[in-house]
């Protein structure tokens, strides 16, 4: 704030508003999964257009955000290293487990969080070893009661964390279920089409997470598919510092 600028002033008020669009801006991308115009921006900003373009260069300068050669925008790289320093020491343990589990099963691999009531994607990896695969960037976040990694967050919560952080002590019916299976499973409930397995992994002093795969069928054998989650949240656990 600038000396003697009074606070509730004109001048700061605006300036909250600018930066509150510009984490909106970035939660749109983010969600948004595949590059986004400039037009569906602004639309989802509700802001003119010009506004946006002004919003935009500054992303841009700070390479939070990126045009590619035909105008469309996506995150930049500048959001890794900010990606990265949330949660670094469980980024760090995940990091080497998701990229062999996405390479063993042939599938995107993915950590989850609980944050404020939404599921949020820490780190994710997509295999290498296969024809397409299915994009799921850090930072992209949903509510919780949508997707298997939010089921089986949920089982894991006890009815005093369940009311802290959802609203109430009572445990929904896909938890109660995903809490008997020992996983998740869901089915076009986050993307349409698309289907994800995850394992709840608790680490003390860290958000409740879930290890998570998303996949464009189900799975032949589901059991052996949540059994490898098993193995993996359990080597996050170990190499955990």
């Amino acid at each position: 704030m600038a000396p003697n600028t009074p606070a509730g002033s004109p001048a700061q008020t605006a300036g909250s508003q600018t930066l509150a669009r510009g984490l909106r801006a970035l939660e749109i991308l983010a969600e948004a999964g595949s590059p986004i115009s400039i037009a569906r921006l602004s639309e989802e900003l509700g802001v003119h257009r010009s506004n946006t373009y002004r919003l935009l260069r500054t992303l841009e300068d700070h390479r939070f955000a990126i045009r590619d050669d035909a105008g469309l925008i996506r995150l930049g790289p500048r959001i890794a290293a900010l990606a990265h320093g949330v949660a670094p020491h469980l980024n760090t343990a995940a990091a080497p487990v998701l990229t062999e589990l996405a390479h063993d099963l042939g599938m995107t691999a993915f950590l989850t969080v609980l944050d404020a009531g939404d599921i949020v994607t820490l780190a994710s990896v997509e295999p290498g070893n296969v024809d397409a695969s299915i994009a799921r960037n850090p930072g992209v976040r949903h509510p919780w009661d949508r997707g298997a990694p939010g089921h089986a967050i949920e089982s894991t919560l006890s009815p005093a964390e369940r009311e802290a952080a959802l609203g109430g002590p009572e445990a929904s019916p896909a938890a109660l279920e995903a809490r008997a299976l020992g996983y998740a499973l869901s089915e076009s409930e986050v993307i349409d089409g698309v289907t994800s397995i995850a394992v709840p992994l608790r680490i003390p002093g860290e958000p409740p997470a879930a290890v998570a795969i998303v996949h464009f069928r189900l799975p032949e054998s589901v059991d052996a598919v949540a059994a490898r989650l098993h193995r993996a949240a359990r080597e996050v656990l170990a190499s955990y510092r």
